[in-house]
């Protein structure tokens, strides 16, 4: 018998001594599961109705039905698809002695637990419990107490069911014996042509992505992975994990996922749904300190300026300039008593404060309650413990010192005045052409009647942070993280102050101006200096040729990555020189919709006008990227970011280049969009 024993079904080559009836057999186990899914979701509902109709009252009640209608919303939610796509037999006692609990036991796999009842034993294995780690990372040389792998194929159902079970592979790792190549089964999931949002990869998550997927909730990690290598599966799929594996944890803090723009989320948005999660929040940095509509457009060096690290600095710089030491002693009167604070105890506690540092707000509330405690501690000595009435009264008359020492402010005013004039608390920090970029042409009115620009929320919201903290989350998942600007990576930072993160990006695809080139640096911005960088290079996504090609700009991108390499032999490359590029394209397109998957038509901004008048009046129907579904699809090169398509038609790399400072990434990223198939059409020489 072959390393491989691989059984299909009936209209496909049989290589294994196994008979018919396992295929037979697995295919009813499955029946069997979506029968027991089928009760599973009914009983979650039933729960809904006893539950209301229980005795529990008030807040108990209410957490009750809550937890309750929770539940069965994310099982009725659950996207139809295969119940499982593996199976672990693990060996008996006389076969293996590292088996443990799990000696002689058999496992299928899937995207969530069904069982016939919650005492009984599974019917499939969640792919998060410990015992599936086995499924990802045993093999031929380290068994892990595995007899038997085995993985299943699928095809769309034509029985009235999600999916028809086809064929699964065998591999005999109890005796020593691995794949002697690539799995088929493996290879067709991988390559499956893409239409509509991204997968999960739960089936198909190779070793090294699974260390990462199951790593420790306290600890941040960053990962650099290489076009292909399922770096945004990989962060997404951890999410899933530590919603499994510290429920209670992550659910009371929270867990977010950061994307680069609503189109990127729109694209992974099902993924954590088909894994059994739902209601967790997607969003990105602007959505997150959108505490005003964006009016106003910045310069480009004023945006470099507004974006740069040293502008925390000149914030703070702004915000506590308005704290000022008090001018003389504070008396306040108490029936016929007038109490006096002499003014060296009221700087000193002044000074204080400052000195703590605590966020502004909370600063003011020090200084008040020190001036009070002072103020109490003089009236108790001479009659008696005072009521928290008098201490209110009391620290009605404060209020005035208060406001000319430690005055209220909003972000707004303390911005509006540095933009207005940013001179004094740029000094030292700012050049004088920098400072020149930040000062407003025209100043408004009053803040109120302010035009904000995004950059301009960005530093709000740094304002925001030192008043007071916002609300943090138990863990981040950043995606497309090498984007992010040092002011844009704080605003993260102050979310996950005793949280935990998890870092997505590559180096080569930075396209903003202010784009890491280095992840140390970032890192620090985001406050997990510490947190350990781990590199993905081998990709399973993009083909060999792709890879190649787009390795030509990586000395051309000023980042110290490693080079992208692909277990992928199969996949298509062709260079089109052409005259006419808009012919050229409709024609790539055409070809490309005669077969199967889907088709992305990437061009630099400028060229989609045209490009979309001559794929409509060649009869194309051509969708934008946020149309998910679509067969053919025309995006910008500055949306194509983090997408994917069967078939990529790259449109004139060359003026995709030229069209900004990061052009070269920009094209990197262009040119790694294709799962199966690449056309590169030009009229001008190609820049690599």
């Amino acid at each position: 018998m072959s390393a491989t024993d691989r059984i299909v079904a009936t209209d496909r080559t049989v290589a294994t001594d196994r008979t018919p009836q396992d295929l037979a057999r697995e295919r009813a186990h499955h029946d069997h599961c979506r029968t027991a899914l089928t009760a599973m979701t009914d009983g979650a509902h039933e729960q809904v109705v006893v539950g209301e109709n229980a005795s529990a009252s008030g807040a108990d009640a209410e957490v009750l039905g809550y937890e309750l209608r929770s539940r069965a919303k994310d099982m009725s939610e659950l996207p139809e698809g295969p119940l499982f796509f593996g199976r672990l037999d693990f060996a008996g006692v006389r076969d293996s002695q590292v088996a443990g609990d799990h000696r002689g036991q058999s496992y299928h796999l899937g995207r969530l637990r069904i069982s016939e009842h919650p005492a009984a034993p599974p019917l499939v294995v969640d792919w998060r419990a410990p015992v599936s780690r086995a499924f990802y990372r045993a093999s031929a040389h380290d068994p892990q107490g595995v007899a038997v792998r085995r993985r299943f194929g699928w095809a769309p159902g034509s029985r009235g069911d999600s999916a028809d079970l086809t064929g699964f592979e065998d591999e005999l790792l109890g005796r020593g014996e691995g794949r002697n190549g690539p799995s088929a089964l493996l290879a067709e999931e991988i390559e499956r042509p893409r239409v509509g949002p991204m997968r999960d990869i739960a089936a198909t998550i190779q070793p090294d992505q699974d260390e990462l997927v199951r790593g420790d909730l306290a600890g941040s990690v960053c990962v650099q992975g290489a076009p292909g290598t399922g770096k945004t599966a990989v962060g997404l799929h951890r999410a899933a994990y530590l919603l499994y594996t510290y429920p209670q944890r992550i659910r009371r803090g929270g867990l977010l996922i950061l994307g680069p723009n609503r189109t990127f989320l729109t694209y992974i948005a099902e993924v954590l749904p088909s894994l059994g999660e739902t209601g967790v929040r997607q969003s990105t940095v602007d959505d997150e300190i959108a505490r005003h509509p964006v009016r106003a457009v910045d310069t480009p060096a004023a945006a470099a300026v507004k974006h740069d690290a040293r502008m925390a600095e000149v914030l703070r710089r702004a915000l506590y300039a308005r704290v000022a030491l008090p001018a003389g002693s504070l008396a306040v009167v108490d029936g016929s008593y007038r109490r006096r604070v002499p003014l060296a105890e009221l700087e000193r506690i002044v000074a204080d404060v400052r000195e703590e540092a605590p966020p502004y707000a909370a600063g003011r509330e020090r200084v008040q309650a020190r001036v009070l405690a002072l103020v109490r501690d003089q009236a108790e000595r001479r009659s008696g413990t005072r009521t928290y009435a008098w201490l209110q009264r009391m620290g009605r008359q404060v209020r005035g010192f208060l406001d000319e020492v430690w005055p209220k402010v909003t972000p707004e005013e303390v911005l509006a005045d540095l933009l207005a004039e940013p001179s004094s608390a740029a000094e030292g920090v700012l050049t004088d052409e920098e400072r020149k970029a930040l000062r407003w042409a025209k100043p408004p009115r009053s803040y109120r009647s302010a035009r904000w620009s995004a950059a301009d929320l960005v530093l709000l919201d740094e304002l925001a942070g030192l008043i007071e903290h916002p609300e943090g989350y138990g863990h981040i998942v950043i995606d497309e993280a090498q984007d992010l600007s040092p002011m844009q990576a704080r605003v993260i930072a102050r979310r996950a102050r005793f949280g935990s993160l998890t870092v997505l990006g590559d180096l080569a695809q930075g396209t903003t101006p202010w784009a890491a080139r280095a992840w140390p640096a970032l890192l620090a911005h985001l406050g997990r200096p510490d947190a350990e960088i781990i590199p993905l290079t081998t990709g399973f996504r993009v083909p060999g040729a792709v890879v190649e090609l787009a390795n030509r700009l990586l000395g051309s991108l000023r980042v110290d990555v490693p080079a992208a390499r692909s277990l992928r032999t199969d996949g298509e490359l062709r260079l089109l020189p052409v005259r006419d590029v808009a012919a050229a394209t409709v024609e790539a397109a055409r070809r490309a919709l005669g077969r199967e998957g889907s088709v992305g038509v990437i061009a630099a901004d400028a060229q989609l006008p045209a490009l979309r008048a001559a794929l409509a009046d060649a009869g194309l129907p051509v969708a934008g990227p946020d149309e998910l579904g679509a067969r053919l699809t025309l995006l910008p090169a500055s949306l194509a970011k983090g997408l994917e398509y069967d078939h990529v038609i790259a449109v004139e790399p060359a003026a995709v280049v030229e069209a900004e400072e990061r052009g070269p990434e920009r094209l990197y990223v262009v040119l790694t969009r294709a799962v199966s198939r690449l056309d590169v059409v030009h009229s001008r020489a190609l820049p690599f």
